[in-house]
């Protein structure tokens, strides 16, 4: 039997803790906080959402940051393990739209509660109020750590002490600093799925969501992705699910030029769209430009459009000219937006980058540098997209690192 230390009492080292202490260690959890998983309980907007019924290769896919370090962890405990084992443990799941898994009472402290169970039930210790500010080796293995200024020893340690996002949960990035002493490189901390800060005011617009639109990031006017779905405007610029997934694949080229075009109508062509306009102005002929917008976009938006289009908003509608009907339908087929920056990391749903993969051997979790040091969840340079993929890595890593320890 081993002593196993977990630090962190999150997702990761809650599934860590669970796997080293069903194979007969003896572990610990020591947890800053005065209770466990605060970040856990306001994922899926304190839903939870658990995990996808995608595909290994789905996963991996939807992992854009180091994907494939993933697939020994999503092999040894995939998606459909984490859903056998909630299930057969008394946490019934139900799948919705997008393939994403959550627990049938729709209320993450009911998977909080199953975890905190389950770690009972395997006589995991949780130590709370704990920090730890030292990781103790001798230069080739883990012996300890210092907690609370006291010095306790063990042979194996997890580090699973999540990233820098919602600091609000206790998500502090200590963990980033104890892998650093022991010689581990830190890749870069940014903002992933994060809201974006847009040149232009759209602040008229504070509030308004749109649906089924279709939005593409541009970096020096080259495309590199595309997403259908929702977005929202606010006081600062854009945010809501399309434009989170387009935050990850822009992070790293911020000082770059970026624009989003958004498609405010993909479901229409120039064409079509054209014949719907001339309906509308059709309809509206006796009116003003800016009154005949009304059956084609929302109110808070209209403003806005009339602005960028140009046309004079006391024109009458039947006096709108071909040039301009076209400029205005290339202007809700290409709804342009100049991008800044991203929002603060605070305010991020994740952290990208971290502990470096290279220094981590992925079918064991393990340190390649530290014999009895694994890592787990978020802490590593891993991060994914929306949709339970982040949690499930969490669950995965945590998982194999404990299986190891």
């Amino acid at each position: 039997m081993k002593k196993v230390f977990v630090i962190g009492c999150g997702p990761a080292g809650m599934m860590a803790a669970l796997a080293s202490s069903s194979i007969g260690n003896e572990v610990c959890i020591f947890e800053r906080n005065d209770i466990p998983g605060k970040k856990l309980l306001i994922t899926g907007k304190g839903r939870c959402n658990i995990t996808n019924v995608a595909s290994i290769k789905e996963f991996v896919d939807n992992t854009p940051r180091n994907g494939k370090f993933l697939y020994s962890a999503f092999n040894k405990f995939s998606n459909t393990d984490l859903i056998n084992f909630l299930n057969k443990n008394g946490l019934n799941t139900k799948v919705e739209r997008g393939g994403r898994v959550f627990p049938a009472s729709d209320k993450s402290n009911d998977v909080l509660n199953f975890f905190i169970k389950m770690l009972r039930q395997n006589n995991v210790n949780i130590y709370y109020n704990s920090r730890v500010t030292e990781i103790l080796s001798d230069g080739k293995n883990v012996i300890g750590i210092v907690v609370n200024g006291e010095k306790k020893y063990c042979d194996s340690i997890i580090l699973s002490t999540g990233g820098l996002s919602y600091p609000l949960t206790g998500s502090t990035g200590d963990g980033y600093d104890l892998a650093k002493k022991l010689g581990h490189t830190i890749i870069e901390l940014k903002p992933s799925l994060v809201p974006l800060v847009t040149e232009e005011d759209v602040s008229s617009m504070m509030g308004l969501s749109l649906k089924n639109i279709n939005a593409g990031a541009y970096i020096n006017n080259k495309l590199i992705k595309e997403e259908f779905g929702e977005m929202m405007f606010t006081h600062f610029g854009i945010s809501g699910p399309v434009i989170l997934t387009l935050s990850s694949f822009i992070k790293d080229y911020i000082d770059k030029s970026i624009i989003i075009k958004i498609d405010l109508k993909p479901a229409l062509s120039f064409e079509k769209l054209d014949d719907r306009m001339l309906r509308d102005f059709t309809k509206y002929s006796k009116k003003e430009f800016k009154n005949s917008l009304n059956d084609l976009l929302p109110q808070s938006m209209i403003p806005h459009i009339i602005k960028m289009s140009g046309i004079s908003p006391d024109k009458k509608t039947s006096e709108v000219t071909k040039s301009e009907r076209n400029n205005l339908i290339r202007l809700l087929k290409e709804f342009t937006l100049h991008i800044r920056s991203t929002r603060p990391i605070k305010e991020a749903i994740i952290t990208s980058g971290g502990v470096s993969t290279k220094e981590i051997n992925p079918k064991t979790m393990e340190s390649k540098l530290i014999k009895g040091l694994f890592f787990s969840g978020e802490i590593i340079d891993v991060d994914a997209l929306t949709g339970g993929f982040n949690l499930q890595i969490a669950f995965s890593t945590g998982y194999l690192a404990g299986l190891n320890s």
